[in-house]
């Protein structure tokens, strides 16, 4: 299936890009992407849903890609993150739906129930858990297990990480979008790498000439590269600048999820977000599975479409029925 035309709601005070494939009937699935990526990066999984009849929908969320990108940084915060996500299911005249999120995208897709419980008919985490609130600043604590070049403890500089990001985006996007291996921080399996986790100083040195770990093709990578150099890397990151701000404005919100069905799918080799930090859901979700994916490091629906997709159909046919017609 051809990736769909952007289409756009004004809501919550921006104009939102999304992309809309499959028949508008039943519970649809709005999928949230990560860092940094695109409504793009779930390009298998709204083919595969689609084609299987199920009504998918995915944002490029504000910051990104064709989705208007605000200068304040508090615009960035959960509250207009999944402020977005309630206004798009209004623009559409939906009342619930399914929200599947990857890396950042997970963690709005964990504070939905949290934040809009009577939107939320189910929540897909794509390895990032859920993580009730911690006793202690994020960011603080980032900086105690990791110092003070852990990369979103450098992020909260204002410009830095933005202009490097920037100075050649086509490397920068080689450099995130990798399959797991020794060569760059964060994304590896080396446990000096896992413990410092300096993004920027790793890209820094990063030489993607000759480099093997690529999983893109060059006209995939150039969706990537085509809006990063259009709309720039400030919006992304200044969701990494309201950790302390959603933090602190999540002390009176729930610290469990129950009565809404949920999925959790790890990467077996995600460094960053490892399978390990899904041990205790079942402590804090009532109505949980868990999948892992083999083999997969962090860009699990990109790197595995194929295992994601099967896991993410086989729950949404247990738990929501078979949505081709009869």
């Amino acid at each position: 299936m051809a990736w769909p035309q952007p289409q756009f709601a004004q809501i919550n005070g921006i104009r939102l890009a999304y992309y809309e494939a499959g028949p508008r009937s039943g519970v649809p699935i709005v999928f949230s992407h990560g860092f940094p990526e695109l409504a793009y990066s779930w390009r298998h999984q709204v083919a595969a849903l689609a084609e299987a009849g199920h009504w998918v929908i995915a944002p490029d969320q504000r910051g990104y890609g064709l989705s208007d990108k605000p200068e304040a940084v508090t615009d960035y915060d959960m509250a207009h993150l999944t402020g977005d996500l309630v206004g798009l299911l209004d623009h559409l005249g939906v009342e619930k739906a399914i929200f599947c999120g990857h890396d950042w995208g997970g963690i709005i897709v964990w504070a939905m129930p949290l934040l809009h419980p009577d939107r939320v008919a189910g929540v897909i985490g794509l390895n990032t858990p859920f993580v009730p609130r911690l006793p202690i600043d994020p960011i603080e604590m980032f900086k105690a297990a990791y110092g003070e070049d852990m990369y979103i403890v450098h992020f909260q500089t204002p410009g830095a990480a933005d202009a490097l990001f920037g100075e050649d985006v086509d490397k920068t996007i080689r450099f995130f979008m990798r399959l797991p291996g020794d060569g760059v921080v964060g994304f590896s399996s080396r446990p000096a790498e896992r413990r410092s986790l300096a993004l920027q100083l790793a890209l820094q040195h990063f030489d993607p000439a000759g480099d093997d770990k690529q999983f893109l093709t060059d006209a995939e990578r150039a969706v990537y590269v085509e809006a990063f150099e259009k709309g720039g890397f400030t919006g992304p990151i200044n969701w990494y600048r309201n950790f302390t701000r959603n933090w602190e404005r999540s002390e009176p919100l729930p610290r469990r999820i129950d009565g809404i069905p949920c999925l959790m799918i790890m990467a077996e080799h995600d460094v960053v977000l490892p399978p390990s930090l899904a041990d205790r859901m079942g402590e804090q979700i009532g109505d949980l599975e868990k999948v892992l994916i083999e083999g997969s490091g962090h860009w699990t629906q990109q790197e595995k479409p194929a295992e994601v997709n099967t896991a993410i159909l086989d729950w949404l046919a247990r738990r929501f029925g078979d949505a081709r017609p009869t």
